[in-house]
This record gives C-alpha cells, structure tokens and sequence, in this order.
C-alpha cells in the first residue's frame, strides 16, 4: 500500500513539476500565423464585409479602433488628409463599440469619402483577440498576398508609413 501511495505522489509530483515548466504562450497569434486571419465585421449600412471580399491591393490595413478614442480619430484625420498618397492600401476599421458610434466616427470623419475605407463593427471581438490588442489604435499591415507585414501596436503616424512604402 505505502508503494501505491509513493507511486501516485511521484507521479502527480512530476505532473506538476511539467506543469509549472511549460512556457506561457504570449506570442500573438498574427505573429504566429502570418496570413491574414479570415474575419467578419458588421459594416454601417448593415451588410457583412469578410476576408475575402476584400479588392486587390497593394496593402491592406487592419485598424482596430475606438470611436471615443482621440489617438483614433487622429488617425482617421491623417488618412483621410494623406488619402491620395495612400492609394495603394485599402484600409478596414474595425471595432467593438456601438454600431451608432461607429457610424457617426465613419461619416464624421468623412472615411466614407474614399473608397479604400470600410468601417464596421466586430461584434464576435474576434479582431482585438487575434492581434492581442492592448490599445488602440492598433494597425496590422497585409501585403497583395494577404501576408503579415508588420503592426503599430499604438497607431502609425503617416509620415511614418509613407516612409515604410518609399522603402518597398
């Protein structure tokens, strides 16, 4: 019985000594997967926008943001006055706020103005998940093969990305 009893202790021991061993995974999994994830947002006129209705493009930009969010809607105001310069990428916005908010942040902003904009809703927050967003606005950068490029974890400053595309 004391040799059952040894055995079962020996092996929870090394059960939990594996346990307390393994690494925790903090790598997101955008960084892990660098395909662009497939995703759904709700978009303001009601209609569902995913993956793979995306147009070509050079880039594709995927902004998660906050319609409250001042650094967001700074970064709504610099796109849309660098607009001509950034043709080349077509940009989702997408959040986790009240569809009402996000539109007024659309038409605000005038991102309805130019057609390389979408802005719509996440309601399943599949986006901010997958890039472990901890703030926003958070930017990740698809190539024309939909392949990771690279993120802004706090935003981008356009000066800032227009240099990143003069060096492509």
């Amino acid at each position: 019985m004391f040799q059952k009893i040894s055995l079962i202790r020996f092996f929870s021991l090394i059960t939990f000594a594996g346990i307390g061993q393994s690494p925790i995974d903090t790598i997101p999994p955008y960084q892990k997967y660098p395909a662009m994830p497939d995703f759904k947002i709700l978009l303001t006129d009601s209609t569902w926008f995913k993956k793979a209705n995306l147009p070509t493009t050079e880039y594709t930009a995927i902004i998660y943001f906050s319609p409250e969010c001042g650094h967001c809607q700074h970064e709504a105001k610099e796109i849309v006055k660098n607009i001509d310069s950034l043709k080349q990428v077509f940009f989702v916005w997408a959040s986790y706020r009240d569809l009402n908010d996000i539109k007024t942040f659309y038409y605000h902003y005038k991102l309805n103005e130019h057609p390389n904009n979408i802005v719509g809703r996440d309601p399943q927050y599949f986006i901010p998940a997958f890039f472990q967003a901890k703030y926003t606005p958070f930017v990740a950068l698809y190539d024309q093969n939909k392949q990771f490029v690279k993120a802004w974890d706090m935003g981008v400053e356009i000066p800032e990305l227009l240099e990143f595309f003069r060096k492509k």
